[in-house]
């Protein structure tokens, strides 16, 4: 049975960090491409960042640039998102999801395997 369990997740004040972990069992890590989404109350699931199998590419939505990192450690079975200068509008549940495909398409809204359950971000102002 193929789980993703984030965890890492909490209420920070603005302009704080959290780093998010993804640890996955049931499944070998290595041959997906990981991304992290995010939904805010009252609209839709929308990409956050992505890394490739590898760690060789990454690509992130617009807002988090500079701000968000996300990495993997495949003998860990495990993705990461590290958010600095976090912003009240970063307030979102964060998934993260693994795909057979590549980052490319999974920042371009591509299929998606496996989700995680998501872990509830809160920024306060």
């Amino acid at each position: 049975q193929v789980q993703l369990v984030e965890s890492g997740g909490g209420l920070v004040q603005a302009g704080g960090s959290l780093r998010l972990s993804c640890a996955a069992s049931g499944l070998t890590l290595s041959r997906y491409a990981m991304g992290w989404f995010r939904q805010a109350p009252g609209k839709e699931r929308e990409f956050v960042a992505a890394i490739s199998w590898n760690s060789g590419s990454t690509y992130y939505e617009d807002s988090v640039k500079g701000r968000f990192t996300i990495s993997r450690d495949n003998a860990k079975n495990t993705a990461y998102l590290q958010m600095n200068s976090l912003k009240p509008e970063d307030t979102a549940v964060y998934y993260c999801a693994a795909s057979g495909t590549t980052a490319t398409r999974i920042s371009l809204g591509g299929p998606v395997d496996y989700w995680g359950q998501g872990t509830q971000v809160t920024v306060s102002s």
